[in-house]
């Protein structure tokens, strides 16, 4: 029974360790990952005349994280939003929020942001400064950002990375003003995403 076993672990050592040994490789160098939307979740909060907080997602996106092992504070991240994939699970109130009363998803389609700068903090975290256009505006935006995990996956033999990123986002700011202040001008964003590396 233990030769079985010392067989089978030695096996599983051949398979694993190529993939081991990659991922040990790119630890100091620059990995480029892509979203994965089955394992990502852009979901906003909103005050509804501090009775409650109104919360939908957003379903469509793609976008690229750069993880520069070397030189952290030269990674970057990018990402573009499909506005008018908002859902909140009530339909009336999408079809409001898509209309020029909001996002105005006709005349703009998306929402982007795109990093300047990175800077690491204590443990696993950074702040994430870059600019947001919303409403065809433009302006800075901070995300704070905790790195969960990164691991081989090894089915998809790629390295997995997952990050929790949260921020606030005043709307009046990209002109959006409809219903203040009955309806928040603050906007909390909450990011629950996983990326996996582009090969």
């Amino acid at each position: 029974m233990n030769k079985y076993f010392l067989q089978l672990f030695t096996t599983l050592l051949m398979l694993f360790s190529p993939l081991l040994t990659q991922a040990e490789d790119i630890k100091l160098g620059r990995e480029v990952y892509n979203f994965d939307t089955d394992h990502t979740n852009i979901m906003w909060f909103a005050s509804h005349l501090g009775f409650s907080n109104s919360m939908g997602q957003f379903m469509e996106y793609d976008g690229q994280i750069i993880l520069d092992h070397g030189h952290p504070d030269q990674s970057s991240v990018n990402i573009t939003i499909q506005t008018a994939s908002i859902m909140t699970g009530l339909p009336k109130f999408d079809t409001h929020l898509k209309s020029a009363d909001f996002f105005d998803v006709e005349k703009y389609p998306t929402a982007t942001f795109t990093s300047t700068k990175v800077t690491l903090e204590d443990g696993d975290k950074a702040i994430v400064d870059g600019n947001f256009t919303l409403l065809g505006i433009t302006k800075p935006l901070t995300l704070k950002i905790r790195l969960n995990k990164r691991s081989m996956d090894i089915p998809k033999n790629k390295m997995r990375t997952g990050f929790s990123v949260k921020t606030t986002v005043k709307r009046s700011l990209w002109n959006m003003k409809k219903y203040l202040p009955f309806v928040g001008d603050d906007v909390i964003i909450r990011i629950e995403a996983e990326a996996l590396v582009n090969q």
